[in-house]
């Protein structure tokens, strides 16, 4: 057993608290368990304890065995000396204060099935979703609360990291949603360069071309250092001129055109044709941000994201050379992912900034109105039975998966929580 489990166990009071009788005999009655120590010190603090006639206000400290308080050396630190209860699997040792004063301890039984499902737990490293075994004993009620709690946990965590990015930008939304846009417009594969990409594009030289959108994919075609190399025809020659003009004049320097994937990826997630979507869009649409705010539901953003490449990307994929004729759009899957990834977030973290919870209430509104997600680890969820029904609910996964699955943090998930209660049920 690990001591984890049994702090687990303390703290969520999985264990007979009745009759309870410390090693020396006397009565134990918890009034308060006092409240988890995420410091160094003892396991829990601010306890309330009546102990024989006594009451006790103080510190609680796990171990697994009693004598792990002098291994770890708390016999001789002074922090420990305000712990009034030492709880333990297993009375190996009796434990004192640094002035020999005789710490109570109490044993506690735990439950088999507790730790038979704890172990199993984190013996099925092979496996991506650990508790898939149990999912049966999670009721939908509960995955509708708990799916709630993990969408609104993601949305904080990165409405802070977009605080930090205004704050960061002199309090520009309006720039703050352009990098978030060409970050999504990479599709993840190539966020990277195309983060890199806003970033040595500033959005103040791209307002100065907005209405023509040749200058501006010139502009970015040029920063994102695909302009360059290869046989050249008419429309990259004029491209060339144009942007060594924009450089000059505003003293810009491109990325390495080396930071681009091309590798085991379709045609229209080529890095040209996302690029010309990218200057499409952002010669489309002028005070993106406002409109943003506006927007009432999923569709209203679709509108907003929607935008048509040059014509010259009708028969392209990359300069080299022509392809069949195809007309390059924002698809409505590439739109849905960038309303998930940038604009939700954005929605959130402007309304947590403003104490807008109506604008707040609208950004979780929208997510439910958008398709699932479809990608690997959705997949993963969808075998073991569960009802996914938008974005929502795949948001809600994708932050389970990465704050508690990936990290092996079982004991902090809702999930396993459920698991582990239904066991405190089962009779040994």
């Amino acid at each position: 057993m690990k001591e984890a489990l049994l702090q687990y166990i303390w703290q969520y009071k999985m264990f007979n608290a009745t009759n309870l009788r410390t090693e020396e005999g006397e009565s134990v009655e918890i009034i308060d368990y006092g409240q988890k120590n995420g410091n160094a010190g003892p396991d829990f603090f601010n306890a309330k304890i009546r102990i024989g006639d006594t009451m006790w206000a103080g510190n609680v400290e796990i171990h697994i065995l009693a004598s792990d308080w002098l291994r770890h050396g708390h016999d001789k630190d002074k922090r420990y000396d305000s712990v009034i209860l030492h709880v333990v699997a297993d009375n190996d040792h009796n434990v004192t204060r640094q002035n020999g004063e005789h710490i109570p301890t109490l044993q506690i039984h735990i439950s088999e099935e507790i730790e038979r499902r704890h172990q199993e737990l984190y013996s099925r490293n092979n496996q991506p979703i650990k508790c898939s075994p149990y999912w049966k004993d999670i009721s939908k009620d509960y995955l509708k609360i708990y799916f709630s709690k993990m969408l609104n946990e993601r949305l904080f965590r990165k409405s802070q990291q977009i605080e930090e990015e205004v704050e960061k930008r002199n309090g520009d939304w309006e720039e703050v949603l352009y990098h978030a846009l060409a970050k999504s417009l990479g599709m993840g594969v190539n966020s990277l360069p195309f983060e890199q990409l806003a970033i040595s594009t500033p959005l103040r030289y791209i307002a100065k071309h907005r209405d023509n959108l040749f200058q501006l994919e010139a502009l970015l075609m040029g920063q994102a250092g695909l302009l360059f190399g290869g046989q050249e025809d008419d429309y990259l020659h004029s491209l060339k001129e144009e942007y060594m003009f924009l450089q000059q004049k505003f003293s810009l320097a491109a990325i390495q055109p080396t930071l681009w994937i091309f590798a085991k990826m379709r045609p229209v997630n080529f890095p040209h044709i996302r690029v010309a979507e990218l200057a499409a869009l952002l010669n489309k649409t002028e005070h993106l941000f406002s409109k943003v705010m506006e927007a009432d539901h999923a569709e209203g953003l679709r509108s907003l994201l929607t935008a048509k490449a040059s014509s010259y990307w009708d028969s392209h994929y990359t300069f080299q050379e022509a392809s069949p004729h195809s007309p390059k759009k924002i698809g409505r899957t590439s739109i849905d992912l960038i309303i998930i990834n940038a604009i939700i977030p954005i929605l959130f973290a402007y309304a947590q900034k403003r104490e807008d919870y109506a604008l707040q209430d609208r950004a979780l509104d929208i997510l439910d109105e958008i398709r699932p997600e479809k990608n690997h680890i959705i997949s993963e969820w969808e075998t073991l039975g569960i009802t996914i029904n938008s974005a929502y609910d795949t948001q809600a996964l994708l932050e389970i998966k990465k704050r508690y699955c990936d990290r092996n943090d079982c004991l902090r998930c809702g999930l396993a929580h459920k698991i582990l209660e239904k066991a405190k049920k089962i009779r040994n």
